[in-house]
């Protein structure tokens, strides 16, 4: 299921949560993957979550936007529906995300990562390690 927002504010995140939630099989937990965007982190979110155990939320870093399947799948939608389109109106580029959608979600296939969980975490370390090096010696 996929949804356009007119805005991303924590209330429109409380209100995906809500729906996930009522949803999801009360018997699974859930382990939702966001990048670090402040919306995500909201007090309101955060005492909301608190509340509910079965909810585990994990931050892609900011830094490394290629760890995010999403961005993979913002890639194809752009390149195949929207790069190219001609849009009136928003309610007319909602329409084609979701008819996009519609149509991936008859023969969904998985993104498949081409490298090991090991590999991607030390390449993160490595880049995290790199990046604090540079800032220190910024400051000094």
């Amino acid at each position: 299921d996929a949804q356009c927002q007119q805005r991303h504010r924590h209330i429109e995140w409380l209100k995906f949560l809500r729906q996930i939630e009522r949803e999801a099989p009360a018997d699974k937990e859930l382990h939702l993957i966001a990048d670090n965007y402040a919306t995500h982190k909201h007090p309101a979110v955060q005492r909301w979550l608190a509340k509910r155990p079965r909810i585990h939320m994990h931050f892609a870093p900011t830094s490394a936007s290629w760890l995010s399947m999403v961005e993979r799948f913002f890639r194809d939608i752009t390149v195949e529906r929207l790069r190219r389109g001609v849009f009136t109106s928003v309610p007319e580029l909602v329409a084609a995300i979701d008819d996009y959608i519609a149509h991936h979600n008859t023969n969904p296939k998985p993104f498949i990562w081409t490298k090991s969980a090991r590999d991607i975490l030390q390449k993160v370390i490595r880049a995290n390690s790199r990046l604090s090096s540079k800032q220190n010696e910024a400051l000094h």
